[in-house]
């Protein structure tokens, strides 16, 4: 199945209800589970990796996701933004108190393609800023980066250095171990908070 380009209005709009469903039922205790009552296109219900960012003023608040798509892509929203709210250890679980305040960004992700690479220089040459989101593997660790990180870290060489740290290796690590793989993104956001 081709990887679709872009979700319609309305599907944005559903993705981005279903992941502030997630976050008001993990407020009240309960754990996610789709609405009822909700038709879902065909197309959320295809399989799809993403990740869903937690912001507040401009500022991370929680950030969970999956790389491989193993359900369907409304189902990886219900549960990466709960995950996102009140399992991400750099936070406190999100509250009541913040629910009118957040903002959501969800980020679907097309498949991983592997990057052969054999050198530092190969990877900073090849990767795109803006465009490629990295996932980097070495000695059983592993990090990504989305994306969106480039708004961040703009030149590669920060990019790439700091991603072997978020994987617990050293800064300016290289073996031939390393293995890469790339991906892109389609964006999903809202800014304005919880407008229920």
């Amino acid at each position: 199945m081709p990887f679709t380009e872009s979700y319609s209005q309305d599907e944005q709009r559903l993705l981005l209800q279903l992941a502030r469903y997630a976050v008001v039922r993990g407020i009240a205790g309960l754990e996610p589970e789709r609405p009822a009552g909700y038709l879902i296109p065909a197309e959320l219900e295809r399989p799809r990796a993403c990740f869903v960012t937690l912001k507040i003023d401009g500022q991370l608040r929680g950030c969970i996701g999956n790389l491989e798509a193993n359900g369907a892509l409304a189902d990886a929203v219900l549960r990466n933004s709960y995950l996102a709210a009140f399992r991400d250890q750099r936070f406190e679980p999100v509250s009541e108190s913040e629910r009118q305040q957040l903002e959501y960004e969800i980020s679907v992700l097309t498949p991983m393609q592997p990057l052969p690479v054999s050198c530092e220089a190969d990877l900073l040459a090849t990767l795109r800023p803006g465009i490629d989101g990295l996932l980097f593997e070495a000695e059983g660790r592993r990090a990504t980066f989305l994306p969106s990180v480039w708004e961040q870290l703009t030149q590669p060489e920060q990019f790439v250095r700091q991603l072997r740290l978020k994987a617990g290796l050293p800064a300016d690590y290289w073996s031939d171990a390393v293995q890469c793989w790339i991906y892109q993104t389609i964006r999903i956001e809202e800014v304005s908070g919880d407008p229920d």
